[in-house]
């Protein structure tokens, strides 16, 4: 027999804390919409309490998702508890996750309350989020660097006030796999009531050890793991979820739980992360990386020739890995583009937005005989950000470049409507075009990240590009996609710079 271990993804708040990672209320609603398709227990939406939008991003994921449970954090305060709970209450099934820190550092230097004060402050945070619903999850913030015997007493003083979830963060990523094994273990045997909870693992990756603590704490009796999607999050990242969710599969010898996730939607799932935030996935990611499943050495292809086995542990096909080839062309029909958007988990609010998208899609087929599921997904990766409220717009580019000439650009786009003519030079093709745009933008901005990938293989492939621009401490991911690397680069440059605009403030507070 098997436990049921429970995957709790927060790539919609942790993983948003990512420098520039922040999302709109739509794209945080097309990546829940996919995380139900991947059929993740809960979905961490968001901090109801640092913004007003993220209050409307998480009240809509409530009202939008039928299956997975919705939470919001909130810290063991009033006005936090209360912005949570109006934040589920529309949802299918809803949770509050709050938290208070438990190690000396924190209690002294952040909190400067007393040992006692933050045993009463917790107590009475649980009672309050009960009045909202009944599952209730309690974080200890820093727990690993606090006092086991303080986390015992607070713990059973949580679950008698109602908490249904006790989490033990690895706030920092400070441990490593034995420590925090033994400290699940202890916890465990000594906490009162612990057989009437959940125990629940949320590892930080900077040692590199996210995932191997927490499969850890699996095998000391957590059955909740807190992960994101490609292990995005602040600082070094969080435990990815494919990688938790895959090894469990894979090593049923092991771990005698196992997850209700279906596995084939991992790929789509990461893949749509990466373009909306803007972080790519490194090709030697485990899982989900371009090269997870690629065999260069002739003892291994030869070996994976004669029986998969030898070489491989899982199927590609397993986590939604495919040749993803379809037969869509400049001749196909509207009706089979959006099918096969239904089919990827991509829908659009209205008529006009999938008439823009399939205008792209025509023009697209133009340049490029073959067409990916890739393609379609960069196609429709910036969908949320093209409005009529959009300041910037990319509208065509020229650019002239020869060995020993300096490379010159002309970039026309629009700015809240009306057209502009830019032109400018620079070191490369790419550079023109950002001083062209920059050249009559003069948006004070500085560029610390110019990323670009290759979508789907061969020469047609569509480049996806990533420009990270700051200004001000305001850090913000621009994506653009397109077969010329020097258009995409254009189109994901105007992208940030919408972001940098936007009057949509987010806080990103680093918390558990």
């Amino acid at each position: 027999m098997t436990d049921r271990l429970i995957i709790f993804d927060t790539t919609l708040r942790d993983g948003e804390q990512s420098p520039g990672a922040s999302m709109t209320k739509d794209e945080k609603i097309r990546i829940a919409r996919q995380l139900e398709r991947l059929r993740v227990d809960v979905i961490e939406a968001g901090f109801a309490a640092s913004s007003p939008g993220d209050f409307d991003a998480i009240r809509a994921i409530a009202e939008t998702i039928k299956s997975s449970t919705v939470c919001s954090l909130a810290r063991v305060s009033e006005k936090d508890i209360r912005a949570a709970g109006e934040a589920i209450r529309p949802a299918a099934k809803g949770r509050i996750h709050t938290f208070i820190a438990t190690s000396p550092i924190h209690m002294e230097k952040k909190l400067r309350m007393h040992p006692d004060q933050v045993v009463e402050a917790a107590v009475q945070g649980v009672k309050m989020a009960r009045e909202y619903t009944d599952d209730v999850e309690f974080s200890a913030e820093d727990a690993i660097r606090s006092d086991l015997d303080f986390l015992v007493r607070i713990f059973g003083e949580v679950i008698k006030a109602g908490a249904k979830t006790i989490n033990v963060p690895d706030t920092v990523g400070y441990s490593v796999p034995g420590v925090i094994g033994e400290w699940f273990r202890q916890l465990i045997a000594r906490t009162p009531g612990s057989d009437r909870v959940v125990w629940s693992a949320h590892c930080h990756n900077d040692l590199g050890m996210a995932v191997a603590n927490s499969l850890s704490a699996v095998l000391n009796g957590a059955r909740q793991v807190e992960c994101t999607i490609n292990g995005l999050g602040e600082r070094a990242g969080n435990a990815s979820l494919e990688e938790i969710v895959m090894a469990v599969k894979v090593r049923q010898d092991v771990f005698k739980c196992d997850t209700q996730i279906d596995t084939t939607q991992i790929v789509a799932s990461s893949r749509l992360v990466s373009q909306i935030t803007g972080y790519p996935v490194q090709p030697n990611k485990a899982v989900v990386g371009a090269n997870a499943f690629a065999h260069e050495s002739g003892i291994h292809q030869d070996g994976v020739l004669k029986h998969r086995e030898t070489y491989e542990i899982m199927r590609a096909q397993d986590v939604g890995w495919s040749a993803n080839k379809i037969s869509l062309g400049k001749l196909s029909g509207r009706n089979a583009f959006k099918q096969r958007l239904t089919d990827l988990g991509i829908a659009f609010d209205s008529e006009q937005e999938l008439n823009e998208a399939f205008s792209r899609f025509k023009d697209l087929a133009d340049r490029k005989s073959e067409i990916f599921d890739e393609d379609l997904q960069a196609l429709v990766s910036g969908e949320s950000l093209e409005s009529a409220q959009e300041r910037y717009r990319f509208l065509s580019l020229s650019q002239r470049s020869e060995t020993g000439e300096r490379p010159q650009a002309r970039v026309v786009f629009s700015v809240q409507g009306k057209e502009i003519a830019a032109q400018g030079q620079g070191n490369g093709p790419v550079d023109a075009t950002v001083n062209a745009i920059e050249s009559q933008v003069g948006s004070g901005s500085e560029l610390l990240l110019f990323s670009v990938n290759a979508i789907t293989t061969g020469t047609q492939s569509q480049g996806e590009v990533t420009m990270r621009l700051s200004r001000a401490g305001r850090i913000v991911n621009g994506v653009g996609a397109d077969p010329d690397i020097v258009v995409a680069s254009a189109k994901a440059y105007l992208n940030a710079l919408n972001k940098l605009e936007s009057r949509a403030e987010k806080l990103n507070p680093q918390l558990v």
